[in-house]
C-alpha cells in the first residue's frame, strides 16, 4: 500500500477506536488488498459480490456523483490512463527488445518449411528434364544453383565444368554431371518451361540466401539480448525458449521444472490425464548436450540443463551489463556433468564456479576502467600534436601578416607610453607652481607686517615729541 492511499484513507474516513466496533466498513474489490489495509491502518474492510455490485454501480453513475465533472472528461481520463499503461508496457530498452528475436525465430521456422517444400518442387519439376541430377547433387540449394546454370541438358559440354566446380566444390562431380547430361533419359522441355523452372530456382536461391542473413541477424540479436543463454544452449534453442515463454522476463520467472518441459505441454497434459509417465524434455531436446548423453541419463541431463538455463536467463534479464562470462562457466559445468555421467569424473562445486565467474567479470570491469582514461589521454595528446603541427604551418603561411601586426602594436604602445609620460610631467609642474605661489604669498605677508610695524613706531615717536 502506498503512502498516498494511506493518507487518503486516514483523511476521509473516521478514526477507529481500539477495543470498540466500528460503525462502518471499507468495501474493496480485491480481498488481498483489503486484508493488507486492515492490517496496516486497522480499518475494517469487506470484499465480496455485494461490494463488486456496488463498485459497478459507482462506476456506471460516476458522472452524477461528481459535481464539477463535465461530459467527456471521464472518457478522456480513461483514454489517457490506457495510453500511459500501454506506453509503459511497450517502452523498454531499444537494444534489449526481445520481440525482434521472437519474430525472427518464427520467420526462420516458416522459411525452413517453405524452402524445403519449394526445393522439393524444383527437384520434381527439373527431374522430368534431367532425372540423373538428383542422385549426383543432394543439397537443395546447390541443386537449384546447378539447375539455374545448366538450363538445357543438351547444351552441356566441357566448358561448363569450371562453373560447376565453383558451385559444387568438386571437379569429379562436375564431370559426372556433364557425362550424365550427355546420356540422360529425361524428356525435352520447351523454352517457356525451362524459363519457368529457372525463375522458380532463382526464387528458391533468394529465399535460401535471405534465410542465411536472417540467421546472422538472430545470432547478433541473441548476443545483445541474452548472451549467457545463447552461449550456454545456442542461439536458435534460446530464441525458441524466449518465443515460447512470451518474453525474456517470462522465461526468467519460470522455474527450471517448467523450463524443462516448455514445448511439451500436450504430452504433459495427456500423461496427467491418462496417469502415464510425464515428458522429460521439451524444446531443450534440440540442444546438443541431451543428444550426447546416453539414453539412461537423458532425463538427468535435461533437468540439469534446465536448471542452468533458468540461471542464465535470470542473469540476462536482470543484469545491467551483458557479458558471456556466466554462460561460458555454466556451459563448462554442463560439460563436466556429462563427463561425470560417462566416466565418473567428479565436477566442480557450483560455488567455486560462480566465484571464478564473478572474479573474471570484476577483472574485465577494471580493465575497461583502465582503458577509458588511456583512450582519453591519447585523444588529448593527439589534439596537442595537431595544434603544434598547425602552429608552424600557420607561421610559414602568414609571416608577413604577423610582422605587420606586431609593428602596429609596438607603435601604439610607444604612443601610449609617451602620452602617459606627458601627463605625469604636467602633474608635477602643476604641483611645483602651486608651491611657488604659496611661498610668494608668505613672503608678501611678512613684508607687509614689517612695514606696518615701522609706521606704528614712527607715529609713536611723533606723538611723544
Amino acid at each position: 500500500m502506498t503512502d498516498e492511499l494511506r493518507s487518503f484513507l486516514e483523511l476521509n474516513l473516521p478514526k477507529v477506536k481500539e477495543g470498540k466496533k466500528s460503525k462502518f466498513s471499507l468495501g474493496v474489490a480485491e480481498p488481498k488488498l483489503g486484508s493488507h489495509i486492515s492490517e496496516t491502518t486497522k480499518i475494517p474492510c469487506q470484499s465480496g459480490e455485494f461490494v463488486l455490485e456496488l463498485l459497478r454501480g459507482v462506476r456506471l453513475h460516476f458522472d452524477k456523483f461528481m459535481k464539477d465533472l463535465k461530459s467527456g472528461d471521464l472518457e478522456k481520463a480513461q483514454l489517457g490512463l490506457a495510453h500511459s499503461y500501454s506506453r509503459a508496457k511497450v517502452k523498454f530498452n531499444v537494444n534489449r527488445v526481445d520481440n525482434m528475436v521472437i519474430q525472427a525465430i518464427f520467420l526462420l521456422d516458416t522459411l525452413d518449411k517453405d524452402i524445403n517444400s519449394f526445393s522439393m518442387r524444383v527437384r520434381e519439376w527439373y527431374s522430368w528434364h534431367f532425372p540423373e541430377l538428383v542422385k549426383i547433387v543432394n543439397d537443395n540449394y546447390l541443386y537449384a544453383r546447378v539447375a539455374k546454370l545448366i538450363e538445357d541438358k543438351s547444351k552441356l559440354s566441357e566448358e561448363h565444368v569450371p562453373a560447376l566446380t565453383e558451385i559444387l566444390g568438386d571437379e569429379d562431380k562436375a564431370k559426372e554431371v556433364v557425362e550424365a547430361g550427355k546420356a540422360s533419359m529425361g524428356q525435352d522441355l520447351t523454352p517457356v518451361d525451362l524459363i519457368n523452372v529457372q525463375l522458380f530456382a532463382q526464387r528458391v536461391m533468394d529465399l535460401a540466401e535471405y534465410r542465411k542473413n536472417l540467421y546472422d541477424y538472430l545470432v547478433t540479436k541473441m548476443n545483445d539480448i541474452a548472451p549467457n543463454l545463447a552461449s550456454l544452449i545456442g542461439e536458435v534453442v534460446g530464441a525458441r525458449l524466449i518465443s515460447h515463454a512470451g518474453s525474456l522476463t517470462n522465461l526468467a520467472k519460470c522455474p527450471s521444472s517448467t523450463l524443462q518441459i516448455l514445448g511439451a505441454e500436450k504430452a504433459l497434459f495427456r500423461a496427467l490425464k491418462t496417469r502415464g509417465n510425464t515428458p522429460k524434455y521439451g524444446l531443450i531436446f534440440h540442444s546438443s548436450f541431451i543428444g550426447r548423453a546416453s539414453s539412461k541419463n537423458k532425463g538427468r541431463m535435461a533437468r540439469y540443463l534446465a536448471n542452468k538455463c533458468s540461471i542464465a536467463s535470470r542473469i540476462d534479464c536482470f543484469s545491467e551489463r551483458g557479458s558471456t562470462v556466466f554462460g561460458e562457466k555454466l556451459r563448462e559445468q554442463v560439460e563436466e556433468r556429462l563427463e561425470f555421467y560417462d566416466k565418473g569424473v567428479a565436477p566442480r562445486k557450483n560455488i567455486d564456479v560462480m566465484k571464478s565467474a564473478i572474479e573474471s567479470t570484476q577483472n574485465k570491469d577494471t580493465e575497461m576502467e583502465e582503458v577509458e582514461p588511456e583512450e582519453a589521454s591519447a585523444k588529448k595528446s593527439k589534439k596537442k600534436k595537431s595544434k603544434t603541427e598547425d602552429a608552424p604551418a600557420a607561421a610559414t603561411n602568414g609571416d608577413a601578416l604577423e610582422d605587420s601586426k606586431s609593428e602596429k602594436k609596438k607603435k601604439k604602445e610607444k604612443r601610449k607610453k609617451e602620452q602617459e609620460a606627458d601627463e605625469e610631467d604636467g602633474k608635477t609642474n602643476g604641483v611645483n607652481e602651486q608651491d611657488g605661489t604659496a611661498k610668494k604669498k608668505k613672503k608678501k605677508s611678512k613684508d607687509e607686517a614689517a612695514t606696518n610695524e615701522t609706521t606704528k613706531k614712527k607715529k609713536k615717536k611723533k606723538s611723544q615729541e
